[in-house]
């Protein structure tokens, strides 16, 4: 009899154990819900805007010349001017984004000069004057990826350029035979033109609304010309043959983008623990 007590005490007391172990141990947290990951893509509106200098040069300075004349030119190119651009546009998904940009591109100090040679002729055109323009251009991008938050990107675009040639003036010099010299006045004279654009840089995700771009931009702005001619002594004027031809420029630019809705942030969902 005193076995079976012993026995019955023994198993009691083992259970009294095992129920005060099974309390002490916390409660297992639920498994998390389940939350979707955040779009791979994400679309929406931008604007921007840019600052710059530029960096320009012409393939030449055409005018028409007699029968039996040539020329050369010498030295012909442009001065650094700065630049200026707004613009408005679409990030259509996280590699490709389009844009349309205004920019104003301030006078840029033109020089160069025409070497002439002809029968019983040399003479020597010494030309100056500003040229600036105003372009309007379409812009497609393509982003290459992103890393610490700096994204490589490549564009290329197409619009208008109107090229306005300001105080241009002919300092002439010849022999034919004796000395002669001779001045003639240009008055400002501007035309629209096909542009073109090819863009590459890097930019900046500061925070999910504000990039900062640092990019270089080949722009193709077309042909120039300045207006009537008038010579210094009034004893001729009329209409023009010079034409500036071929202007490119390389330009480095500072921009900033800002994204008018941003992608909304992507919270995981709480762990639930219970001590």
């Amino acid at each position: 009899m005193r076995s079976v007590k012993s026995l019955l005490a023994a198993s009691a007391a083992t259970l009294i154990s095992s129920m005060a172990f099974a309390a002490d141990m916390p409660i297992a947290a639920p498994p998390p819900m389940y939350a979707p990951p955040p779009p791979a893509d994400f679309g929406g509106w931008y604007l921007r805007g840019d600052i710059g200098m530029t960096n320009q040069r012409a393939k030449s300075i055409d005018a028409a010349l007699p029968a039996g004349y040539q020329k050369t030119t010498e030295g012909l190119g442009f001065d650094s001017s700065p630049l200026f651009g707004l613009g408005v546009g679409y990030r259509f998904n996280n590699w490709f984004r389009a844009d349309v940009i205004g920019q104003y591109r301030g006078k840029a100090t033109l020089h160069g000069a025409d070497n002439v040679i002809g029968p019983g002729f040399v003479g020597s055109n010494n030309y100056s004057g500003s040229k600036s323009e105003w372009v309007v251009m379409a812009n497609a991008y393509v982003d290459l990826g992103t890393w610490w938050c700096i994204t490589p990107f490549i564009g290329a675009g197409v619009g208008g350029s109107y090229n306005k040639i300001s105080g241009f003036r002919d300092d002439g010099v010849s022999y034919s035979p004796g000395l002669n010299n001779s001045v003639a006045y240009f008055a400002d004279s501007g035309k629209w033109n096909f542009a073109w654009a090819a863009h590459a840089g890097l930019a900046y995700k500061v925070n999910p609304g504000f990039t900062v771009e640092l990019a270089y931009s080949y722009m193709n702005l077309g042909d120039a010309a300045p207006g009537n001619y008038r010579l210094f002594d009034n004893s001729a004027s009329g209409p023009t043959s010079i034409k500036i031809k071929d202007i490119t420029s390389h330009d480095i630019k500072l921009g900033v983008r800002w994204d008018l809705n941003s992608p909304p942030a992507y919270m995981p969902p709480p762990l639930v623990t219970k001590g």
